[in-house]
């Protein structure tokens, strides 16, 4: 394994254990993220989905020409009929959403109010409410009226809701009577009980909001949801709502109200070919009227009577030419009709399957109907400018254009006929040739009073068929499945929110963890130590758990062993300096890393294996040593060196219940601190104590703040560096690194001192007869 592997190895592992350390913030954070979820999910308002699918029917002529449509681009072309996609902006039109919020009263909504949540009332609400003006003002308002039911008789009518948890206005509140008029800002309405209601009895807070219906509208057009698939009739509805049954309404009222619009469509264009009928048969009626009245007349004035038993004159012929005249003339006035009112009808709606035999007419009168249809249902919410409507009458009159050609075409065709078999007609009465006079004049008029006759009956019977199909007109949707819902709700998702609420509360403790880790640039560890300095580390001090401050002779704590190892570590490192004493100087980058405490302790560790210890404080600028270890001193370090008539013993001091070590202290703080370090009674010191003691032990000042330990550097054995763990900043080390490689600090080694113990690993090896015992262990030992 190569060593980049090793360290990113050692990086996930400090990475996961700096996780595992902070476990108790990240199980607060997730129960507290379970609270707020458990609220949420307890405080909201839980909303069902109702859904309900139809097909649109397809009638045959618009079946013919979807095909040729299809056939004609090729087999080209959207994936979903367009006429699905016209009938799905049909059914959401605002005209017929309009329709449904009126019908149900959806403008106008009750609501259980309470200190934190409402529950909003729809098919049997605690009170109702009606008001002494027309709907057309209702119908804007925009309000909310809040009453507390005091008794069965009398309720409180305020403004402002004086139940809300964060409503701090009172407002003002009357008192009335159930069934009493009230006068307020918004007109003159009266409040009355549903006995027996849910949120009807005494004490209960209600809520009676009222919105514009057209803001309602526009709500109910964006929850609205219709959806099909391709190629496909089948259409599918579905809203979200606070209630089962209210979402259930809507939905079957939406489907009721698009059902009765397009009936009355078709019901108008079936009108539209009664009345154009109607017409059309007073007219052939006066026409049949007056030939009737001519052969009548011609019968009295030429006396033809007993007409019957001269029929066998006529061949067989003539009469087969006489029924293709009348078939012919029918068409021929029929399309002549039809012709005149296409001229006359403009842009409205064109009479459908008046007889005409021509298919490709009625298909294309039937598509021009449907696409008139189209056009007025759109602009009923829009005008003549919309694109869609500009788009719809460029199409209506291409249509109309095509139909017209065609019925000139039809009209040419049988006139043509009409007048082949006319000449037909001559060329056989003319072999008739003894038949008198009179009698081809009365046939001439017979002829005429039968076209007359058989297209009067013909139209007859098409008002008939008309008026049949008046009354019973069909709806354009099938209804295939019912507006219904399921008992569970879609919103709020409770295992959606608990597993999001878990995940958040994982990922922002672990997200602040892992950035306060990114932006921490203290030392921590001694992989730190040792990345950033490269000299030897010694070892490091554990945080002290007790009040001590200095280690004992006899003493199981971590701390104590961590001197004794790093006392031991110091003697494999010196065993090749052949000098009986050795002298450890101990420095920092900054002050308040521990460089007293330490040199405290060590020397405390020193003098219990019975070594006679020296400790020499020679940070004279902000000396500790006598707070450590409880002793007072007149005179010290500077005393003896600006003093030379005082002796070494006159400012060495006895630790008491220690007698191998001694003490020097920093003595009394002078002005110039690094010219008396200069002075030569510090080597003269040195010289002297070296005879006397197994080691001598130096706190000296802070390398990283003054020069006052590199001038007394060349008298050391051994420099202890001690970083401060969880204190200094890593970018401060370079100090350290530099003075190491310029080998200014004799014999350098580090030291990390206050290093957190990580669960699993520490000092200390044996039993600690002063422990204290666990309650089990106690309770088992008897």
């Amino acid at each position: 394994m190569s060593q980049n592997q090793v360290t990113n190895k050692e990086s996930i592992i400090n990475l996961i254990e700096l996780y595992l350390s902070k476990w108790k913030l990240v199980l607060v954070c997730m129960l507290i993220a379970i609270a707020i979820a458990f609220i949420k999910i307890r405080y909201s308002t839980f909303m069902y989905q109702a859904n309900a699918t139809i097909k649109l029917k397809e009638d045959e002529n618009s079946r013919s020409l979807s095909e040729i449509s299809a056939l004609q681009s090729g087999g080209l072309g959207g994936s979903t009929l367009p006429s699905v996609i016209d009938e799905i902006e049909v059914i959401k039109s605002r005209s017929i959403i309009t329709q449904v919020v009126k019908d149900l009263n959806l403008n106008t909504t009750f609501y259980l109010t309470g200190k934190v949540k409402k529950e909003e009332i729809y098919l049997n609400p605690p009170v109702n409410i009606d008001f002494f003006m027309s709907d057309s003002i209702v119908e804007n308002i925009n309000k909310s009226l809040y009453i507390k039911i005091i008794s069965a008789q009398k309720y409180e009518f305020s403004n402002v809701n004086t139940n809300d948890l964060f409503e701090f206005n009172d407002g003002e509140t009357k008192t009335y009577n159930f069934g009493e008029k009230v006068k307020s800002s918004i007109g003159e309405f009266v409040i009355t009980p549903n006995i027996g209601a849910y949120g009807s009895s005494p004490g209960s807070f209600i809520e009676i909001k009222l919105r514009p219906v057209h803001s309602v509208v526009e709500a109910y057009l964006l929850q609205i949801k219709i959806n099909t698939t391709e190629k496909s009739n089948v259409i599918k509805l579905s809203i979200d709502q606070a209630i089962k049954e209210k979402a259930r309404l809507i939905l079957n009222k939406v489907i009721e109200k698009y059902n009765e619009d397009v009936i009355k469509d078709k019901e108008k264009i079936v009108q539209v070919t009664s009345d154009f009928i109607t017409n059309r048969l007073n007219v052939v009626s006066n026409e049949l009227e007056q030939v009737d009245f001519t052969a009548q007349n011609l019968q009295q004035d030429n006396r033809l009577t007993a007409l019957g038993s001269q029929s066998n004159i006529f061949l067989e012929s003539e009469r087969e030419i006489g029924s293709r005249i009348n078939q012919t003339s029918n068409q021929l006035q029929m399309a002549e009709f039809m012709s005149e009112e296409i001229k006359n009808s403009g842009s409205d709606f064109l009479p459908a399957d008046i007889g005409i035999t021509d298919n490709n007419v009625a298909q294309i009168t039937n598509k021009y109907n449907e696409l008139v249809a189209r056009r007025n249902q759109v602009l009923k919410n829009s005008s003549d400018k919309n694109p869609t409507v500009v788009n719809l009458n460029n199409q209506i009159d291409a249509l109309k254009g095509n139909l017209n050609q065609s019925i000139e075409n039809i009209i040419s065709t049988n006139q043509i006929t009409l007048n082949n078999l006319n000449r037909e007609n001559s060329r056989i009465r003319g072999q008739i040739y003894t038949a008198p006079t009179k009698e081809r004049q009365f046939r001439d008029i017979k002829r005429q009073q039968d076209i007359k006759e058989s297209l009067y009956l013909y139209l007859l019977q098409k008002r008939e068929e008309t008026a049949i199909t008046l009354g019973m007109s069909s709806a354009n949707a099938k209804v295939i499945d019912l507006a219904y819902t399921n008992d569970d709700p879609i919103a709020p998702k409770k295992s959606t929110i608990y597993l999001a609420s878990l995940i958040l509360g994982l990922l922002i403790p672990v997200s602040l963890i892992y950035v306060k880790d990114i932006l921490d640039n203290k030392v921590h560890t001694k992989e730190d130590v040792q990345r950033l300095i490269k000299a030897p580390f010694i070892g490091d001090i554990p945080k002290g758990e007790g009040k001590l401050k200095v280690v004992k002779k006899v003493d199981y704590s971590p701390k104590a062993e961590a001197f004794r190892i790093i006392r031991t570590n110091i003697d494999f490192m010196l065993q090749r300096n052949d000098n009986p004493c050795k002298v450890i100087f101990v420095t920092s980058t900054t002050a308040q890393e521990g460089k007293s405490h330490t040199t405290t302790n060590l020397a405390s560790s020193f003098s219990y294996s019975e070594k006679k210890v020296l400790l020499i404080e020679t940070d004279i600028r902000v000396p500790r040593v006598n707070d450590y270890l409880n002793i007072t001193a007149n005179k010290g370090l500077t005393d003896f060196i600006s003093d030379k008539s005082l002796s070494i013993k006159d400012v060495t001091v006895n630790v008491p219940d220690n007698p191998f070590l001694n003490v020097i202290p920093s003595g009394t703080i002078p002005p110039n601190p690094a010219e008396l370090l200069m002075s030569d009674r510090v080597k003269f010191l040195f010289d002297n104590v070296k005879k006397d003691y197994d080691y001598i032990v130096v706190d000296t000042a802070a390398v990283g703040l003054v020069t006052d330990t590199l001038l007394i550097s060349d008298h050391a054995d051994i420099f202890i560096y001690v970083v401060s763990a969880n204190n200094i900043d890593k970018r401060q080390l370079h100090i350290a690194q530099t003075v190491y490689e310029e080998k200014r600090l004799p014999n350098m080694v580090t030291l990390l001192n206050g290093s957190v113990k990580k669960k699993g690993y520490g000092y200390g090896y044996g039993n600690n007869p002063n422990r204290k015992k666990k309650w089990f262990e106690k309770l088992f030992k008897r």
